[in-house]
């Protein structure tokens, strides 16, 4: 990439679009700022113009993606249409969709080490995925009396966890291994499973 002819966005952009390229390459941790700076075809110094070091450059990588994942989340929930069950399956089956079409930008959200309990930009901006969750489960739990219902913040956790380990072991399985049942169907049962042993779904549905 040529190093003439940026302007102050445009520059800004490449970097993060740079660092994305090689977070998927190497992982968060992998790479230099340096590398980040080549790639995008600029001086390492170029870089302090717009980030303050590697972290606050991968922070911007996963802010950006924390808001798509929010954006993408709120599309498939769709207030719970046309069931809250349909549409919850909609949202697991929308966080698989989202790690493999931006891998860099969730290895930069989830594995860089970042936290959005420790980083207030990234908390704002994760928050409205968290709230779609919260409103995903809260859905699911409500026709359980009050007093035999588990509690919702518990509930979005292990849907996430498990959503992540989906992720992490099948979706992106190494090169030359491959999983016999498709990310999907797996977090499709593993959550359905879940939510029987929890008595959110009857035996049969």
């Amino acid at each position: 990439m040529s190093k003439q002819g940026y302007h102050h966005g445009d520059l800004r952009r490449a970097l993060v679009e740079a660092a994305l390229h090689l977070i998927e390459e190497k992982g968060p941790t992998g790479f230099t700022l340096s590398e980040a700076a080549k790639t995008a075809g600029v001086t390492p110094a170029a870089v302090y113009r717009h980030f303050a070091g590697r972290e606050d450059l991968i922070a911007e990588c996963a802010r950006q993606g924390f808001v798509i994942f929010g954006d993408v989340l709120e599309h498939a929930w769709d207030g719970g249409q046309p069931s809250a069950l349909s549409a919850f399956s909609a949202v697991g089956r929308a966080y698989l969709a989202f790690a493999k079409r931006y891998p860099g930008h969730y290895m930069a959200m989830f594995e860089s080490g970042l936290s959005p309990q420790n980083s207030p930009a990234l908390g704002q901006v994760a928050l409205k995925a968290r709230n779609v969750m919260d409103q995903a489960t809260e859905a699911l739990l409500a026709h359980i009396p009050p007093d035999r219902r588990p509690p919702l913040a518990m509930v979005s956790a292990h849907i996430a966890a498990l959503s992540h380990g989906v992720i992490e072991l099948h979706a992106r399985p190494p090169a030359g291994t491959r999983s016999p049942y498709s990310p999907e169907d797996l977090l499709e049962s593993g959550v359905g499973i879940y939510l029987r042993g929890l008595g959110i779904l009857p035996p049969d549905q």
